[in-house]
């Protein structure tokens, strides 16, 4: 007959670390009274999930508001650069390292000056810099004037129709005008345009496809 086993035997005798894996595997019973709703095990599982789609959000919203955005090009004045329909990321580190240079296409807030005419902050043109600071432009015989030098623009759609006397660009302040240079809302309409205005510089024309396009 085998010998009973000796309680005080330690090989008999359970250790805390073997009750800790015990209890380790029973199954949670989960809250008194019923088990966890279908949702909340939902939510429960998708919390990294939404954690990870918390920081996206806001990474994009610092990107939109500080590095870059999109934009839609709602009308013709930019022909034959740009047209309608065209869509561009738009960039704002630029004019934080160096100011706007000649030739730079850029996006802004409209200038008070036409406020009074229904525009407001909320809205944005978008135009080609033509002089910046201390230099002065005149349009004359269908040619625009920078310093009294006659400018080649290969990218305008047609010459202007129209003169304009010479303006001098004051400090921290562009002169804009369209590439469509007779059907633009531009510096010639409504003068010079504080830098202060400005959201950004076009980069990259990325719709559509087939007239993808850097503009840096």
């Amino acid at each position: 007959m085998p010998p009973e086993p000796n309680p005080l035997n330690p090989n008999d005798a359970v250790s805390e670390e073997a009750v800790s894996e015990e209890k380790a595997i029973i199954p949670d019973p989960g809250p008194p009274g019923g088990s966890v709703p279908g949702w909340r095990r939902f939510l429960q599982g998708q919390r990294e999930n939404l954690r990870v789609l918390a920081i996206a959000l806001v990474l994009a919203l610092i990107m939109r508001v500080f590095v870059a955005e999109p934009r839609f090009i709602p009308s013709n004045s930019m022909e034959p650069t740009l047209h309608i329909g065209d869509r561009l990321i738009v960039e704002k580190l630029a004019y934080r390292l160096h100011d706007p240079q000649p030739g730079d296409i850029v996006v802004f807030r409209p200038p008070v000056q036409l406020y009074p005419y229904g525009y407001s902050a909320k809205q944005a043109f978008i135009k080609r810099v033509i002089a910046t600071p201390g230099q002065t432009v005149q349009v004359t015989g269908q040619q625009v004037y920078i310093n009294d030098v006659p400018q080649t623009e290969p990218y305008i759609r047609a010459a202007p129709e129209y003169d304009m006397v010479p303006i001098t660009v004051p400090p921290e302040s562009i002169f804009v005008l369209g590439d469509n240079r007779n059907d633009s809302n531009d510096s010639h309409v409504w003068g010079v345009l504080p830098q202060s205005h400005i959201i950004g510089r076009a980069a990259l024309r990325f719709w559509p496809l087939t007239a993808w396009q850097w503009f840096m």
